[in-house]
Formats: C-alpha cells, structure tokens, sequence
C-alpha cells in the first residue's frame, strides 16, 4: 500500500522514488513490525490473561516447567498479525510471490490456532487431531508447490542446488518439485512447532534464518548478483527480503516477551506458520538444501522425536531421557537458559555457514 502511495508520489517529487529499493523497505518492514509488535503486544497479553488462554505443562517432563502452567499462549497471533500488516504496507502487492508466502503462512496459522483453540479454551488436551492437521498443512502446502511449478517460467526456479557446489544442479520434474515443496514446508512447520518448547527456544532461531533467506531472496532476484554469485536468478524474488525481515523484526518484538520468565508463549498458531514461512521462501529461492544447514537446530529437534518414538516402538526403550532434545538436555542437568542460549549460538554458526554458500561455491 504504502509502496504504490509512494510511486504515485514519485511522479512529481523525485524524493519518494527512494521507496523503490527493496533494501530500504526491508528496513522500514522490520522495524514497523518491530514496533506494531511492541504497541499490541502488552494489550494482547492482558487479553489473553482475561480469558484464562494460558499454557498447560506436561507433569512428566522438567519439574520446573510446572510454574509454567497459565502462562498465556496463542501469542504467535501478533507475530502473524505484525507480519501481514508490514507485508501489506512495504511490499508490492502485484508480486505473487507475496501473496503466496502470505497465505501459507496465515493458512498454517489458522491450522495452529483451531489447535490452540481447543487445547485451551476447550480444555481438549489433544486439541486438533494430528490426522487432521496433517491433513489441511498437506492441503495448504500441496496447492502452494503446485502453483509454484504452474507459474515457473524459467529452469532456474524448478532446479535443486547443491550448496558449496557452484556447477551441481538437479533439475527437477514436476512431481519431484512438488513432493520435495511439500517435504520442505510441512517438515519445516512441524519442526519449529517441536522445537517451541522453552523461553525464547524457537523464536531466536527462527529470526537469524528469516534474516538470512532476506539475505538470499534479494541477490536471487538481483540478475546482476544472482549471476556474479553464481545463484539461480528468480525474478520477483527480492519482495520475499520485505516478508523476512518482517519475520525479524516481529519476533525480535515478540522475544521481549518471550524472554525467560516468558509473559506468553507463541503457542501452535505461531510456531507452525513460521515453520512454513521459512519452508515456503526457502522453496522459492531454491535454498531448500541451506535451509537444511542454517535451520540444524529445528532439524535434530525433530529428528530426536522421531528416534524416540522409532525406539520405543521396536524396542520399548528410549534413546533419549525425553524428547524433543531440548528436554533430554534439561533433564540432564542443563538450566533451561544454558539450553536456550546454546541452541541460539549453533543456529548462528550454522546460519554463518549458510551465508557462507553465497561466495564459496
């Protein structure tokens, strides 16, 4: 909105053309989300705390997470709500690829909050059924991959890339482009949803990658960088730098909050369309394979559930002492803040070495 005011000012003060380059409204898209964030985010907590939407603590995991119990959730609300709003404002509403990313995000948010929903207002401790969930994140994911392929218009936005490899390319047919989109998501979705699970955990993660797919959604839709760094070049792809930032800047506001002692928890509604945030940009830019690397931390999350529910199952024992891992390594004697600061400092080695892919190739 604010980017089409600005053109039409342009036309006769030359002043407002400034608003053209993507790295200005990147800025402005952070820090607007940053501060929509601090503006709502104390109102919305009182609301929360009105209507009793707080978080319940599993009695079998950490003892100290039992002072946990009632802290509000469903905050992953004004994350989304942060992000639409500065989205709508600093970026071009004649791109689809905003409107994709968009939808996806705000789709899976509404998976979460029905989810949130029944678990806290209904008192449902299962809340939305994990078939059901599976299947309208599939259903949302599916029709985004597919309308991916339908409107690709050059080889570059179909093929797989190898990190670090510069000549390494798969191109892909349709239905492996499609099951890998999906793959991407979904697994991205569920992941950060795992990872959710101490004060501040998932969302800190979730900004130095957001960060740093702004950083690769720019120079692929730059020709002349996307050329000089050997990357594919995807026209159009520069506006999805004004979504991530608005990613950063809504969960940097959102972590003032969600600090140890958390005043709120993101809750599914946050965790899941965040997860596909990351997962849907990641496909477009054709980083699928970096988002692997820069989101490590997400990636073990989910890996250790998985190993703990494969092990139990054949063997009836557990590999870890409770999964996710963030829970083995507080049961072995770490502080939940020794937990968190650590997770946060791997995820920024390993989002360094994502970056690192842009010139070692």
């Amino acid at each position: 909105m604010l980017l089409a005011l600005a053109q039409w000012l342009a036309q006769d003060v030359r002043f407002f053309s400034v608003f053209n380059y993507i790295t200005l409204r990147a800025v402005l898209a952070a820090m607007t989300a940053l501060v929509i964030s601090f503006v709502v985010g104390p109102a919305m907590i009182r609301r929360l705390t009105a209507y009793k939407i707080g978080q319940s603590v599993r009695s079998d995991g950490p003892q100290t997470h039992l002072v946990k119990a009632g802290t509000p959730t469903m905050g992953g609300a004004l994350i989304l709500i942060s992000i639409a709003i500065t989205t709508l404002l600093w970026g071009d509403l004649h791109n689809h690829y905003v409107w994709v990313v968009l939808l996806t995000t705000l789709g899976f948010g509404v998976i979460g909050w029905v989810d949130d929903y029944r678990k806290v207002v209904h008192r449902n401790p299962k809340g939305l059924s994990a078939k059901a969930k599976m299947f309208w994140q599939s259903i949302i994911a599916l029709m985004a991959a597919i309308y991916l392929w339908n409107t690709a218009s050059l080889p570059a936005q179909t093929e797989l890339i190898v990190p670090f490899l510069k000549f390494l390319v798969f191109p892909l047919p349709a239905f492996l482009f499609v099951v890998l989109a999906y793959l991407v998501i979904v697994g991205t979705s569920n992941a950060v949803n795992l990872t959710d699970g101490l004060d501040g955990l998932a969302i800190m993660p979730t900004v130095m990658v957001s960060g740093a797919l702004a950083i690769f959604a720019y120079v692929a839709g730059n020709a002349v960088f996307s050329k000089y760094l050997g990357i594919p070049y995807i026209p159009g792809a520069g506006e999805l730098a004004i979504f991530c930032s608005a990613i950063a800047g809504a969960g940097l506001a959102f972590l003032w909050f969600n600090a140890y002692p958390a005043e709120v928890f993101m809750g599914d509604v946050g965790a899941l369309a965040l997860g596909a945030a990351l997962g849907i940009v990641a496909v477009i830019v054709r980083q699928e394979l970096v988002l692997f690397i820069m989101g490590g931390v997400f990636v073990v999350e989910a890996v250790s559930v998985m190993i703990q529910v494969a092990s139990f199952k054949l063997t009836g024992k557990r590999v870890f002492r409770m999964a996710p891992l963030h829970h083995h390594y507080e049961l072995k004697g770490w502080k939940e803040t020794q937990v968190v600061v650590r997770f946060w400092i791997i995820t920024m080695l390993l989002v360094l070495i994502g970056l690192a892919t842009l010139k070692l190739r």
